[in-house]
This record gives structure tokens, sequence and C-alpha cells, in this order.
């Protein structure tokens, strides 16, 4: 397959280019089990005393794995955690509370299936109690691909996801419970403005309320579109009067994105999948390069503005922003006209001058890996897909990695 110079061009720059910034460190040791981790992404949390927790994901046959592991960053090695999960887990919302505990929500928990089905079990990690794992209540409604927010009282809003729709499709869900740890209870409350599954959820700074932006619908049978609307949560008034409303609309509709919460309480979204047909007609067959920016005001309106575009378009990529310096480390990622091969390439942008600068590229080329933020803004990147499609050793079978490497910047 021939592609055009203006897609090829961004990484021929790279051979005659200066010395890039930073540099990736392999882990002394890799992952019990080969896999990735496709959205929601927030499924590896650096806990406080340093390690990092990784849980479930899927291998490359798309069935959940078991295990959930702990990395620790002086030697470098993963290690189960003393306890394990009672349920294999994929596309499930992991939510970190700050304090060592871990709340894991839905996902699915079976083999392959048409439809899939989500599952409305939580399990919660706990340091305090030896790295045991305990089951709490059960969500009202099963779901995957949803997103679990941590809001500022210390409840989690579940919102959103997916679930079976009929015995061979899949629905995308509106509804939205909260999760008290204090009574170990999950409350029902309004549901979103719009059915979502694959979108990303950010507590705004100052605010407290919580901006829900872009992700998919379903629209038939392993068919999907991406969404530009966005909304906010709003918890101040309690679980039974909180509210959604509805906000200004990304200029693109994007899943498989990324949103980050910058320091000055803006979001920045970035990239996404193959777009659909705009209203000029023009079609393009690769993953989104642009990227948009959301304020709110102090009157409480929101608005997107476009920022500027990265050298070349990413999907099922991973975005960290570096609180240091308040620059965004986006790594790895794929083209999703294709889906073939993960990239090694990775970019940093720098939002004092709106640029995007080249890297050091990671040993391993990897889309949908897992990701956490440690200590002197150091970055993991963990498993991931290598090659999928007609590119695999297997046709159907996406070849994945235990690999694990670390950012320094």
């Amino acid at each position: 397959m021939t592609l055009p110079l203006d897609r090829l061009r961004p990484r021929m720059v790279r051979a005659d280019a200066a010395p890039v910034l930073g540099s990736w460190t392999a882990t002394a040791g890799t992952l019990p089990a080969a896999g990735f981790w496709a959205q929601p992404d927030t499924t590896a949390v650096a806990l406080p005393d340093g390690h990092v927790l990784l849980t479930g994901g899927e291998d490359g046959r798309r069935n959940p794995l078991p295990r959930a592991v702990l990395l620790d960053p002086g030697s470098g090695k993963w290690t189960p955690t003393t306890g394990q999960p009672q349920s294999r887990r994929r596309l499930h919302a992991v939510t970190s509370f700050g304090d060592g505990r871990v709340l894991v929500t839905g996902g699915i928990t079976g083999p392959v299936s048409v439809p899939a089905h989500g599952t409305d079990t939580a399990e919660m990690f706990s340091p305090a109690n030896g790295g045991s794992w305990q089951p709490v209540a059960a969500m009202n409604e099963p779901r995957f691909s949803h997103s679990a927010t941590l809001l500022a009282n210390g409840t989690v809003l579940v919102a959103g996801g997916c679930s079976a729709r009929t015995g061979d499709t899949n629905r995308a869900l509106r509804s939205a419970e909260i999760y008290d740890p204090a009574t170990n209870t999950w409350t029902v409350v309004k549901p979103m403005t719009d059915i979502r599954f694959g979108h990303a959820a950010l507590r705004l700074k100052n605010s407290g309320k919580v901006l829900v932006v872009g992700g998919a619908i379903t629209i038939g049978r392993g068919q999907y579109a991406a969404l530009a609307y966005c909304e906010i949560f709003d918890p101040s008034t309690g679980p039974d009067k909180a509210s959604w409303s509805t906000t200004a609309s990304m200029r693109t509709p994007r899943k498989g994105h990324q949103a980050v919460l910058m320091n000055d309480g803006t979001v920045l979204a970035i990239g996404g999948d193959v777009p659909g047909i705009p209203h000029d007609g023009q079609i393009s067959t690769y993953s989104l390069s642009t990227c948009e920016r959301f304020t709110l005001d102090a009157n409480g309106v929101g608005s997107w503005a476009s920022d500027t575009e990265m050298p070349w378009g990413l999907s099922q990529h991973r975005a960290v922003q570096l609180p240091a310096t308040n620059r965004v480390l986006v790594l790895g990622g794929t083209d999703s006209g294709v889906f073939d091969t993960g990239y090694r390439d990775c970019l940093l942008y720098d939002p004092a001058g709106k640029t995007w600068s080249p890297v050091a590229r990671m040993a391993v080329p990897r889309w949908a890996p897992a990701v956490a933020l440690l200590a002197g803004d150091k970055v993991l990147a963990a498993g991931g897909v290598v090659r999928s499609g007609a590119a695999a050793a297997i046709v159907g079978v996406d070849d994945v990695t235990a690999t694990a490497e670390v950012f320094t910047p």
C-alpha cells in the first residue's frame, strides 16, 4: 500500500531532526500476561507508596485477563497482588480514591460473545487490608466502556457505557449512578442527556463539576458513530437533585480520543478515530490529528476552540499531563483506518506556545497500552497491541505485548 506524501512527511522529518528530549527505559520484568486496555483507559493507578496497580485487560483474542499486578518502580518487577479480584475484567473502569483504595467497576467478565454482556459487579482494592480485594455493592445496571469519576466529596460517579440490547446487538447507555464508599451503596441519579460509551469524563477544577467529552454510540450490529456532544454533571445539590446539562459541542466528533485536564482548568481533546463524512463532504481515511480546547467561564458557559494540530493523526493513543511543566506526553497509538500496527512515536505538547515536539520513541510499538504517572513526571507504558488485522501473525488474533517501559523527561 502506498501512502500519500503528506502522510509520510511527518515521519520522514525525524531522521534529520535534532536530538529529541527524554528517554525510555524498559522495566526489569514483564507483565505476567500480554494484554491491552481499550476505552476506558484508566486501568493503571499509581498508589501512594509508589507502586502501580494494574487490573484486568484483554488478550489478543479479546478474552479478559485474570490478574491484578503491582509494579515496584524500584526493582521494575511485576508481582500479583496479595489477594486477587473475584472476576476477570476487560473494558472496566478503575477509580483511585487517592489513599490507596481503588474501585473497579463493571466491564466484561466472560468470553467473547455477540452481543457483549457487561457486569454490574464492583470490587475494592485496599492496601490497608494487606493488599486484598473485597466485593462491594453491585451497580444498578450492568455496563462496560463507561466512565467512573471521583467527585470532590469522595463518592464516585459512574456514567454511560454499553450493555446488551437484543440477542445480537449492544446499546449505549444514558444512565448514571453514584457510589458512596462510606455506606457501600449506589444511588441512581438523573441520566445523561445523550447515550454514549468510550467517552472521557474529567472533574473540572474549582467547580467540582464533571465534563463528559465525546465517545461513541451504537448504530447497528458492530457499528458505531463518534459524538461531538459534550455535557456537564453538577453534583452540588446532592445525589437526589444532581443534574446534567448540555454544553458546547466539539468541532469534531471524537472516539478513541484522549482528553486531558490542564493546570489552568481547561481541557485538551486530542486526536481520535477516523471521522465520518463531515458537512463539506471531504472524506478522510486517517485518524484525527486535530486538537481542541474546552473552557468553562465564570458564568458556567462552556466553549471549544481549535488548538494546534499534531504532526500526524492518532487513535487509541495515550495522553498524560506532566504536572511539573504542564506539558502533555502523547505516546503510541495507531491509525484507525486499518488498526494494523502500533506506533513507537511520542510527542510533547507545550501549552505555553501551543506547540508539538517529538520526544524519544518507545522501544516497542503499542496502541491501547496502560499508562500511569510516576514520581518526577515519569510515565509508565505497559502492554498494548503491537500488530493487528492483516499485519498480525495470525489473522483475527492481535499481537499484544507483555513489555513495559518508563519515560523520563
